[in-house]
């Protein structure tokens, strides 16, 4: 079977390309774009969805399979006229490298062009600090080119996916003020510039988590909707049009300080929908927290204090969604985290059903599913920014003269 191949026609999409030559990389990228939302194309899918002629469509679907960018899939045989071929993206046409800087954690991937993950390595710690990436990203650099069998040239960009202001928070998770404070001044573009290949770009970690699930993530032909990443604290990301909505200042999905009526122990959602939170209470009753930085164990040791926790962060979730759909009417809600898949359907099940219970007058209910990719998300979505960058057509920001998003520092 064709990688990715539909079983349900393409839809007609809201993006457009001109038959003009002065745009042709408007219109490579407006096809590669369609690809990497559906799956598969061929040329007379990409006529109808685009708006381009039947002759601009085949010179485009020439040049980038010329450029090694697309492969042929099988010809679908059976209908009038000659078979049609469906193209899809090549794995191999680039490769990138994603760093998290986490909370609790420090993860490193290599990818290829469709989120295939060629090596990977992490290391968890009580709290960041600049040395200790430094030192992670010497250390494991070259063992995971090795690994993927990769040479640091054949790696096109970097991506970096990290937490707003790292500086901040630090009673929530019980860390030293005066070493997070070392990354205030910290300039992570410049001083890891040397270390890391190809052009450097940073977002923030929840966005980057939210564009890994919608550049490398199943097919979708869902628009609009919000993305919550449960981990040390929660995050996300929101996608508007098809496309990551970073904000003007690229913190869009910086859920933390929404407030949540009736909820004992704080009015905000970082006071519940939160790790940090599990983990204090899993302190306050002597388990063992080491189990919360595994999300591949088995959480059945951390009960019963794990099911309380699900049932508070689920009701602070269902009551943080009825206030972003009174915003914009999304049409779906994707939630994920660093959580063993178990734990997280649990979690997405109990947020539907108290999203049911709640007064949703005038609000249009969405749907609520859970995402695809686990903790190596936010890894994996700084690998796909310039992927994003280069490759794909972001409405969101079509006319504005620099892309926005980006942390600055």
């Amino acid at each position: 079977m064709t990688p990715g191949r539909r079983d349900r026609p393409l839809k007609s999409v809201p993006l457009k390309g001109s038959n003009q030559l002065t745009v042709r990389d408007v219109n490579e990228r407006l096809v590669l774009h369609l690809i990497r939302r559906h799956g598969t194309l061929t040329k007379a899918e990409a006529t109808r969805a685009t708006g381009l002629s039947a002759n601009a469509v085949s010179e485009i679907f020439k040049a980038l399979e010329n450029d090694g960018l697309l492969l042929r899939g099988d010809p679908l045989r059976g209908r009038v006229g000659q078979p049609s071929v469906p193209m899809h993206l090549n794995p191999e046409a680039r490769h990138y490298l994603g760093l998290k800087i986490g909370r609790r954690s420090f993860d490193m991937v290599a990818v290829d062009f469709v989120g295939g993950v060629a090596a990977r390595r992490s290391t968890s710690h009580d709290y960041p600090t600049p040395k200790g990436l430094i030192s992670f990203i010497k250390e494991n650099l070259r063992p995971l080119l090795r690994s993927a069998k990769l040479k640091r040239e054949d790696l096109a960009a970097s991506g970096i996916a990290m937490p707003s202001e790292l500086w901040h928070w630090a009673e929530e998770f019980v860390a030293p003020r005066a070493e997070l404070e070392k990354w205030r001044n910290f300039d992570v573009k410049a001083e890891l510039d040397s270390l890391l290949p190809g052009p450097i770009s940073i977002e923030n970690d929840g966005t980057a988590a939210c564009r890994g699930e919608l550049v490398f993530g199943p097919p979708t032909d869902k628009q609009d909707y919000i993305y919550f990443f449960v981990g040390t604290f929660i995050g996300g990301g929101v996608v508007l049009n098809g496309s990551v909505f970073p904000g003007r200042w690229g913190n869009s999905g910086g859920f933390g300080p929404l407030r949540i009526p009736d909820e004992p122990g704080g009015h905000r959602l970082i006071d519940h929908a939160s790790l940090a939170v599990l983990e204090r209470l899993l302190g306050e009753h002597n388990c063992d927290t080491k189990l919360l930085y595994d999300d591949s164990a088995d959480w059945s040791a951390l009960e019963p204090v794990l099911s309380r926790w699900i049932t508070r962060a689920s009701r602070s979730l269902a009551h943080a969604i009825v206030s972003a759909q009174a915003v914009i009417d999304f049409e779906a809600v994707i939630i994920d985290g660093a959580l063993p898949h178990t734990i997280r359907d649990r979690l997405v099940a109990e947020v539907d059903r108290h999203f049911s219970h709640l007064d949703l007058q005038g609000v249009y209910r969405p749907e609520i599913c859970a995402g695809h990719f686990g903790s190596i998300i936010r890894a994996l979505g700084a690998a796909a920014y310039p992927i994003s960058n280069d490759f794909m057509i972001d409405q969101n920001t079509l006319l504005r003269k620099e892309p926005a998003g980006q942390l600055s520092r």
